[in-house]
């Protein structure tokens, strides 16, 4: 795999070993606030609250931890936490996009900067790289649930764009529009998914040496260790020889 995806993965096995648990739960636990907030607090009826919940299982995440995450919401209580994106280039010229969640725009953007600034990287005006990618759905399968072809025909019928297969799962990707129906089909068919987002996917990826992409990964480990940030995409692709560095 390569690009966003091949990235992604390197880093959620970094993260099991490396990340703190206590952060992790905070940043779910707020992305669980804040959709609660911003629709309804059932799940069924608000597509960003279950996928928030199914991110924060996969981390296992506490039960007690998540229901308090949207008892907080409906209760009004908690921060008002405003989103807002950022967007950058790291070493190498390879483009970067933030997602954040704050209640203090000053202190989030110059942490950010500060760590662009650190590595190398330049931090931009908003719609600097975002052109370069893609806001698309991600709905996620375990491979148990069929096989390539089977995940194939139902993934097209439900009208997403494409479908990637292999030993750890299906990962279909549609358009953000078409993502709450995909979404419901694909559901309604195998069950619950163990993932659902929308992303950025970069339209295109590309290669860089290993002492640059060694650069560019401790960037965005730097800037995904901020409290405030939710998110990382990327559009560079890591060689195999470093790809099995990180992951050692």
């Amino acid at each position: 795999m390569a690009g966003h995806s091949q990235f992604k993965n390197i880093m959620h096995r970094k993260g099991r070993v490396d990340a703190v648990r206590s952060k992790v739960f905070g940043k779910l636990a707020r992305e669980i606030t804040v959709a609660a907030k911003l629709g309804t607090p059932d799940p069924a009826m608000n597509p960003r609250l279950r996928a928030a919940i199914l991110a924060a299982r996969a981390e296992n995440m506490p039960k007690d931890n998540i229901e308090r995450a949207i008892k907080k919401a409906a209760g009004g209580e908690g921060e008002n936490y405003e989103e807002i994106r950022y967007e950058g280039y790291g070493p190498g010229g390879a483009a970067l996009i933030v997602e954040a969640q704050t209640d203090n725009r000053n202190r989030t953007a110059s942490d950010v900067r500060s760590a662009f600034t650190k590595a190398g990287g330049t931090l931009a005006e908003t719609g600097a790289v975002s052109f370069m990618f893609d806001r698309v759905g991600v709905i996620a399968f375990p491979p148990s649930v069929a096989d390539a072809d089977a995940m194939l025909e139902a993934a097209i019928e439900a009208g997403a764009d494409d479908v990637r297969s292999d030993e750890n799962g299906h990962e279909v990707t549609c358009a953000q529009d078409a993502y709450g129906e995909v979404t419901k089909a694909l559901e309604a068919r195998f069950g619950e998914p163990s993932r659902t987002a929308l992303v950025w996917k970069a339209q295109n990826t590309i290669d860089v040496d290993d002492e640059t992409g060694e650069k560019l990964v401790r960037l965005v480990e730097v800037i995904e260790d901020q409290d405030d940030v939710q998110n990382v995409y990327v559009n560079f692709a890591l060689s195999e020889a470093l790809m099995a560095k990180l992951a050692a």
